[in-house]
């Protein structure tokens, strides 16, 4: 009965579409799958009271930040601000100027008692998203229709980031509609009322679809003001289910973006010979995407506790098989706990690559080691070689694609680390003991997503361990987030440590989750970023220094980061392996000029805010 209603409830969603596309022409209209799935809540668009999913259009067509991340050319947009933040000399006191001439959808301008106004409804109302960080506002007062001042309780040099947009921020909310609410924690806001672009057309009361339309007045916005016109009339962000029925709409050039398993990636290049990857060819997929992957070791327990081991679990990983498992090859390495994007590998990678050739490990007797191998990257680009992908020969060209370098694989040396610390091989089947006799065994937290990097870093690692000689066991539980919050795992798959800003070479949002200040017990809730809880003197400093430093100083701020990411290397924590793979396809049959590889004038991704941006570059084919 179950599964016959579910039928029902698709064809319904279906039809609703067929009825609804009289009326909307496909040649006018760009349809994207949805992220998130299936929305849960499909008459609710108030954000400001939890989770909406905002990536049905809310956030990326919907709404404009104040401020927004473009990892893809490393730079913060002034979108409702008309420029960056101003701080006074102790950071209590930040200066917001507004961007003149915007208007909300419904034709009220838009102005500095909007900005009053969110802050104070967001201070004074619990469970509104924000609350909690807006309690270091002590005062906040309009100067004039587009100055804004707020007065902090303490210095913050970071205080406007919770008003800058990375798949998430305090994003303004329109007064003239919230005053006249007596519950902004039950008012659905609908119809919604935004600064962006597109204003809401029609949405299916089951969830699977939200249908939007360019605002006559889009030169009203920011996207306007900045980019210009958006080419499609109409954004049509609908649930398709399975990676499989992504394929077939495609094939049938009814999906124009996808976020694809590389299974479903490599079927649509095979059928639809008008889709494309974000690269053209082989590894095809995201390697900009601000977020790098890996290993999170429960610092809080034996033998995870120690340094030595965890650097011996990372020298028995050969990150070339590693990368071949986890996913054929096609990503980009990374060594250090940030994603060697373009504008991380700039900042960072460049200034610290000496340093990590010149990096020794003591393992024992007088002995050195390097572990660092520069060579890693190009002996990935050689597997994919040897696979027949398309490789390029430049060099830099194949640290760009496939990473620099990583880790050696020195079993060896790992091994001389466990013995000087007690551990010993089992004689009889030549598995590793721990130091009290007992057999080492290691138990990998994984997602049940199995196209997810998370689920192919866990398997890429209990196949390199086990190689090794531990007995690993990968748990995939939906409960992945709760329990790594807990602390009540041994290794984790979740990130190696907290994402960056992606467009900034700040490295606050990284550093600060490993404070001490934040350290609890196994059993309550650690922050995001340190699920593993550690710690160390030293990372404190750099994240006091990071604190009391200039977001506008660029140089000190990198500075500063390169000593919080040598203390990790130093420390491996956690283990970063590659970069985040997106696997993006794009149908080029009614829309071309999509951001790709080559013409990186955005980030990739329709899920995300920043997408609202990439609209007015698309253009039509003429194909109707």
């Amino acid at each position: 009965m179950r599964k016959v209603l579910l039928v029902v409830t698709l064809l319904l969603a279906c039809l609703t579409l067929a009825q609804l596309a009289a009326n909307v022409p496909r040649h006018e209209t760009f349809i994207a799958n949805q992220l998130t799935g299936r929305v849960g809540t499909p008459g609710n668009f108030n954000l400001w009271a939890g989770w909406r999913w905002q990536d049905r259009g809310i956030q990326n067509l919907l709404l404009e930040p104040l401020w927004c991340v473009e990892y893809a050319t490393g730079e913060i947009i002034n979108a409702l601000a008309a420029e960056p933040p101003i701080y006074n000399a102790d950071f209590t006191e930040l200066t917001i100027k507004l961007r003149k001439g915007v208007y909300w959808s419904d034709g009220v301008p838009f102005t500095a008692d909007d900005v009053v106004y969110t802050i104070e409804l967001v201070k004074k109302v619990p469970g509104m998203s924000y609350n909690a960080q807006m309690q270091s506002v002590a005062e906040v007062k309009k100067i004039d229709d587009y100055t804004v001042v707020l007065k902090l309780t303490e210095p913050n040099s970071r205080f406007h980031t919770y008003l800058l947009d990375r798949w998430g921020a305090l994003r303004i909310l329109p007064k003239h509609v919230f005053e006249k609410v007596e519950d902004p924690m039950t008012f659905e806001f609908n119809p919604p009322v935004g600064t962006g672009p597109y204003v809401l057309k029609a949405y299916d009361p089951g969830g699977y679809w939200t249908l939007w339309e360019l605002r006559e007045d889009w030169q009203r916005t920011p996207t306007g003001m900045l980019y210009g016109k958006p080419a499609p009339k109409y954004v049509l962000i609908q649930t398709f289910g399975t990676a499989e029925q992504q394929v077939l709409a495609m094939a049938r050039h009814e999906l124009d973006a996808a976020d694809l398993t590389m299974e479903g990636l490599r079927a649509v290049l095979q059928r639809v010979n008008t889709a494309r990857a974000w690269r053209r060819d082989y590894p095809w997929t995201v390697n900009i995407d601000p977020c790098v992957t890996g290993l999170h070791f429960n610092n809080a327990i034996e033998p995870f506790n120690n340094r030595e081991v965890r650097w011996a679990l990372t020298l028995a990983i050969d990150i070339v098989e590693y990368a071949a498992n986890a996913f054929d090859g096609a990503v980009t390495l990374s060594p250090i706990h940030i994603p060697l994007t373009s504008a991380y590998y700039d900042w960072y990678f460049t200034r610290i690559e000496e340093w990590l050739k010149s990096f020794e490990l003591d393992i024992g007797d007088g002995q050195k080691f390097k572990p660092y191998d520069p060579t890693a990257g190009q002996r990935l680009a050689e597997y994919a070689r040897k696979r027949g992908y398309k490789v390029p020969t430049d060099p830099e060209e194949i640290k760009k694609i496939f990473g620099p370098g990583w880790y050696k694989y020195a079993p060896d040396v790992a091994e001389k680390l466990l013995i000087k610390n007690g551990f010993k091989r089992d004689p009889k089947t030549g598995k590793w003991l721990l130091p009290d006799g007992k057999p080492w065994t290691i138990t990998i937290l994984t997602t049940t997503n199995p196209a997810h990097p998370s689920y192919r870093n866990g398997f890429a690692a209990s196949q390199a361990w086990k190689k090794f000689g531990i007995d690993v066991t990968v748990m995939t539980s939906d409960a992945l987030a709760t329990l790594g919050q807990r602390g009540e795992f041994e290794v984790t798959t979740d990130w190696p440590a907290a994402e960056p800003w992606g467009g900034h070479p700040d490295l606050f949002r990284v550093l600060d989750p490993f404070s001490s200040q934040y350290l609890v017990p196994i059993g309550e809730n650690a922050p995001w970023g340190n699920y593993g809880r550690w710690s160390n003197p030293k990372m404190d400093s750099v994240i006091a220094k990071l604190k009391d430093t200039d977001w506008n100083d660029t140089e000190s701020i990198i500075n500063v980061g390169l000593e919080g990411l040598k203390l990790l290397i130093e420390e491996m924590p956690t283990i970063p392996t590659f970069n985040y793979p997106g696997v993006v396809a794009w149908d080029e049959y009614y829309w071309t000029n999509y951001p790709g590889a080559e013409n990186m004038y955005c980030q990739p991704y329709h899920h995300w805010p920043n997408f609202k941006y990439m609209l007015p570059f698309l253009k039509p084919t003429g194909r109707k």
